[in-house]
């Protein structure tokens, strides 16, 4: 099923909201149609609130389903492939991502130090994805590795010395790591997996050699948002494991109506699923509306690429929305149905950006082909990519062969003047297929473009990523 159009968005939201509130007088409205649109109006707010948590909570089920728990690392042996069903995940590096559970004490995590064939980046985040600090030569451990001590909401006691401390918010949380290979040669890639596998997660005062890592490549790890009523179990299972935040409060009694409360179990009748139902679809018709309209401004005049997600909540997520007068729930959406985790510094370790248009503005089809020339001398020390994902689940296309294109990867062909050519469609063009990306023909697709270790230029705008060719 393809993605909804800007129009049909506008169309489909219209439409349930007719069907749900058809205009009428407070008097004629009963004391149950009263209540219906109370739940639908409340489980549409919820989604729009709680897809952080839910995204969060995706990842942790499916992780536990692949055997591991909380307080152990979770692997990819491999780059990824399209088995795994995170939300916009990074194919050209080895992922490791340790969950935390601070509940019954602080938590240790040990980053190994860079050298001069291996580093790991990412980033700590609480369980509601708000960063509390990068990891690499761009974050708190300068790329000398450390010891990172998180502590649980509320802890008094002084925490000893030799550790970068995080105070987390909540209970729970993940650790987004990456460590990055010089090649995709099968000897470069084991490097890079040994190498992450001297990241160390324990209790603290516990044995650093007890941390459990579970390799999930080639698995099923489904961790796409589900917009039906089974969002509301997954929303659920978060408020009752984490502590109410102060700017969160006004939710409880939203919660409440719709049936999800701290302390008691939420079991809601098939009445009140067929109102949640409509809800979820709802906020996902006006969050991919929000995301669609998202890429104006663009990062580089004359393209369609951007950072689809507003600056005060890019801002607020790195600051846990310090500024009194801002929240960005809504940026907030867009930001985690599209994709998971956040950076302290966006632009430090990495930069992102975006695009599901070609050059005259259109949907970017699995039917046709496409052509993007990355220019030469790319304004980063380590890396860049591009990678193909679906547009309506914003993961990776299912079954297709690769899903990116990256400057590491020694297999790729330069022209002339050092640029590269990647297409992307259904087949590859004649003599091309060191290049292509193939794309489902029955969906559409967007891209997204890695920076990793950006340079200023690319801020100065010195250096310009042009946007898609449709070819003839």
């Amino acid at each position: 099923m393809k993605s909804i159009s800007h129009g049909l968005n506008l169309l489909v939201i219209a439409a349930t909201a007719l069907a749900l509130h058809p205009v009428a007088s407070a008097e004629d409205l009963s004391a149950e149609e009263i209540q219906k649109r109370a739940i639908h109006r409340r489980g549409v707010e919820a989604v729009i609130w709680g897809i952080p948590a839910v995204n969060y909570e995706r990842m942790l089920q499916a992780t536990i389903a692949n055997g591991g728990q909380l307080n152990q690392v979770v692997y990819w042996s491999r780059p990824v492939n399209s088995k795994n069903q995170t939300l916009t995940p990074n194919p050209d590096t080895i992922y490791l991502n340790p969950f935390y559970d601070t509940s019954k004490g602080p938590v240790v995590v040990e980053i190994p130090p860079a050298d001069a064939d291996h580093v790991i980046v990412g980033s700590f985040d609480v369980a509601w994805q708000n960063a509390l600090a990068d990891v690499g030569p761009a974050g708190e451990d300068k790329g000398k590795g450390a010891k990172y001590l998180l502590l649980p909401p509320g802890y008094k006691e002084n925490p000893p010395e030799g550790y970068i401390v995080l105070q987390s918010e909540t209970y729970r949380g993940f650790v987004i790591l990456r460590s990055n290979f010089k090649s995709r040669s099968d000897a470069d890639i084991k490097s890079a997996v040994n190498h992450g596998k001297k990241v160390r997660v324990y209790p603290l005062g516990g044995n650093p050699d007890s941390t459990v890592f579970v390799d999930a490549y080639d698995k099923a790890f489904d961790a796409t948002i589900p917009y039906d009523a089974t969002f509301f179990e997954h929303l659920n299972r978060f408020v009752q494991a984490e502590p109410w935040l102060t700017r969160d409060k006004v939710m409880i009694d939203s919660l409440k109506t719709i049936g999800i409360e701290k302390g008691k179990v939420f079991r809601p009748d098939a009445k009140t699923k067929e109102i949640l139902e409509s809800a979820a679809r709802e906020a996902h018709a006006v969050i991919a509306l929000k995301y669609e309209n998202g890429f104006v401004p663009p990062f580089f005049d004359g393209t369609h690429w951007s950072v689809p997600v507003p600056p005060e909540t890019r801002d607020g997520l790195g600051n846990k929305f310090a500024d009194p007068n801002e929240y960005g729930l809504d940026g907030r959406a867009v930001m985690y149905h599209m994709a998971y985790f956040s950076p302290k510094v966006l632009g430090a370790g990495q930069f992102y950006l975006m695009n599901p248009f070609d050059h005259a503005g259109k949907a970017l089809e699995g039917d046709k082909t496409y052509r993007l020339t990355v220019p030469p001398n790319a304004p980063i020390e380590q890396y860049w990519s591009v990678t193909a994902y679906d547009r309506e689940t914003h993961a990776l296309i299912v079954g297709m062969s690769r899903p990116s294109l990256a400057s590491n990867d020694t297999s790729v062909r330069k022209n002339a003047d050092g640029s590269v050519d990647v297409y992307f469609g259904p087949s590859a063009p004649v003599g091309k297929e060191s290049n292509w990306v193939p794309t489902d023909p029955k969906r559409q697709f967007e891209l997204l473009f890695r920076l990793y270790a950006p340079k200023k230029e690319l801020f100065e705008k010195a250096w310009k990523l042009p946007d898609v060719e449709k070819v003839e």
